[in-house]
């Protein structure tokens, strides 16, 4: 498997940065703000995720999603990893990440990764998305945010 940054004349995933975050036009802003990174096997796209300067000397992580049948293999710890050490070799000192308190694997994930909470956002996904949002029996409320120093 290899990451890599997506080419420019390549289109994103769409599939897969929607499993993460199921609003198309968030996602197109991503894709407009920051640089798509995807992990491929055997040249097909199975992980992606996008990277964004979003404060000085701070990146975010957003959009980690890996396609279901590709899911527990791993591949989101590489994906998220690769994000930690793209933003320091970019001399980044920060990198933040952000779930919904119903993302529990996603959020064991992150903390098994390095990143802490540093807050919870209360109500962003019921202010932010005109649907509700249900994983794992239930609903997805609040972003809890996350971040590493690097």
């Amino acid at each position: 498997m290899i990451i890599r940054l997506l080419n420019n004349n390549e289109n994103p995933p769409m599939d897969l940065l929607l499993l993460a975050d199921p609003s198309v036009d968030n996602v197109e802003e991503y894709l407009k703000r920051g640089e798509c990174y995807v992990a491929e096997m055997n040249h097909q796209i199975v992980g992606v995720y996008v990277l964004l300067a979003t404060r000085p000397k701070t990146m975010e992580a957003v959009n980690v999603a890996v396609a279901e049948n590709y899911q527990g293999k791993g591949i989101g710890k590489l994906l998220v990893m690769h994000a930690v050490n793209t933003a320091k070799e970019k001399g980044f000192k920060t990198i933040e990440i952000g779930t919904g308190n119903s993302s529990i694997s996603q959020l064991a994930l992150y903390q098994k990764c390095g990143f802490r909470i540093t807050g919870i956002d209360r109500d962003y996904f019921i202010r932010h998305y005109d649907i509700e949002i249900f994983e794992n029996g239930i609903q997805c409320r609040d972003m809890i945010r996350l971040s590493q120093e690097l």
